[in-house]
């Protein structure tokens, strides 16, 4: 049975499901070929057969489905044309199960995340397989240049042939050394969700929504880990204000322009209820604290009232876990609305090198000269954000601050 999109065309469709429904399918086909490789040239030879045929039968009702059976033919057409019928391509053209998506994903990330490759590679890797991000989206994530992402993943893939890397989850003694890489992935890709690096749309609802399942699942394969419950209170206290950070034209609204009537007050709940939970382990880490800097925003009852010192402190705190630019760029922020523009000003110019290629360092710096009476600085600072940015959403913003 299928059916035919009125609001979007056929191309748009296969785009938009590739998006959703890729880290799903690669991972299937890596459990049962056991081959990164080949599982990606089978779900983009499903795709090319996808644009030929739905812009004339028309977008299926499940096209996931219709992907993943598209591809055990392919393979089975390979299996037919070859004389050497690989064992690979039988195990996957044989199977005829349903995606077993909580095992096939986990086992997936776990494989991509081995200590036998460098973090960046990891990180990378599972962002392509898994999560189904282009080269460009991840290299984004990393404010790394496109071509030094694509090496990095073919690398990793190859690396991963010549060690004879299992794909399977880590036994109990192993997870806790192989958490922090999965992690990162996991946070790398809610955030992608939450505000696209490119695109149509402002925001991947199902791919937040995944990561934040993918770690609920982590959360309770390693109960007695304080980080994923933190890491999954911080997804909790982002989805809780999804619904007032856009507008019904698709412009982002800013933080302290948000209806907090419109914030989940059930979500921002359970999320209190993890930090809690994660606090009593008393092995304070990075996802915690980014998950109480979240609460404090979440239950501050308006924009005015925000405990800015709080936040400062807690950012003071992250940086004992993680010092890095972005998070010193969040801590001058947080300054800012303590100590005053200047001085926070002060703290980006020792920022520039790290993030001159990030576009909120710039939308950043262009509000504090804003602040200071220097509109013509603050217009070009705003100029540069716009350059870096293609989120269309971010680019509205950037367009209408630069209106003053």
């Amino acid at each position: 049975m299928t059916q035919t999109t009125t609001s979007e065309s056929a191309g748009a469709a296969v785009s938009r499901v590739f998006r959703e429904e890729a880290g799903r399918l690669i991972g299937s086909l890596v459990r049962r070929a056991g081959d990164f490789d080949l599982a990606e040239e089978l779900v983009q030879d499903a795709i090319v057969e996808a644009l030929e045929h739905w812009p004339v039968s028309g977008v299926p009702a499940n096209p996931g489905a219709w992907l993943q059976l598209t591809a055990r033919r392919k393979a089975l057409d390979r299996v037919r044309r070859s004389a050497l019928l690989t064992e690979k391509l039988r195990l996957v053209a044989a199977s005829e199960a349903p995606l077993e998506e909580s095992d096939d994903r986990l086992r997936l990330i776990f494989t991509c995340c081995h200590p036998a490759l460098a973090r960046e590679a990891q990180v990378a890797l599972t962002l392509r397989a898994v999560a189904g991000l282009t080269t460009a989206e991840i290299a984004h994530a990393f404010l790394a240049q496109e071509s030094a992402v694509a090496q990095r993943i073919v690398r990793a893939k190859r690396k991963i042939v010549r060690a004879g890397v299992a794909y399977r989850v880590p036994t109990a003694a192993e997870l806790p050394d192989r958490l922090e890489e999965v992690l990162a992935v996991l946070y790398l890709m809610f955030n992608e969700g939450y505000l696209a690096s490119s695109g149509p749309s402002a925001t991947r609802p199902r791919l937040a929504d995944d990561a934040e399942w993918l770690c609920g699942l982590l959360a309770n394969l390693v109960p007695a880990e304080p980080e994923p419950l933190g890491l999954l209170a911080l997804m909790r206290l982002h989805r809780a204000r999804a619904r007032a950070r856009v507008d019904r034209d698709g412009q982002l609204v800013l933080l302290q322009d948000q209806d907090r009537s419109l914030w989940g007050g059930p979500l921002i709940a359970e999320a209190g209820a993890l930090i809690e939970r994660a606090a009593a382990m008393r092995r304070p880490g990075a996802y915690q604290l980014e998950a109480a800097i979240a609460a404090v925003h979440a239950e501050s009852p308006s924009w005015e009232a925000t405990d800015w010192r709080q936040i400062s402190g807690l950012y003071v705190l992250l940086l004992r876990h993680r010092d890095t630019p972005v998070v010193r760029l969040n801590l001058a922020i947080a300054l800012s609305h303590v100590g005053g523009a200047a001085r926070s000003l002060a703290l980006l110019g020792e920022l520039a090198d790290a993030l001159d290629g990030y576009h909120l360092y710039h939308a950043t710096r262009g509000e504090l000269l804003k602040r200071l009476g220097r509109p013509g600085e603050a217009r070009a600072a705003h100029r540069r954000a716009l350059d870096l940015t293609s989120n269309p959403a971010e680019r509205s913003l950037l367009e209408r601050r630069l209106v003053f």
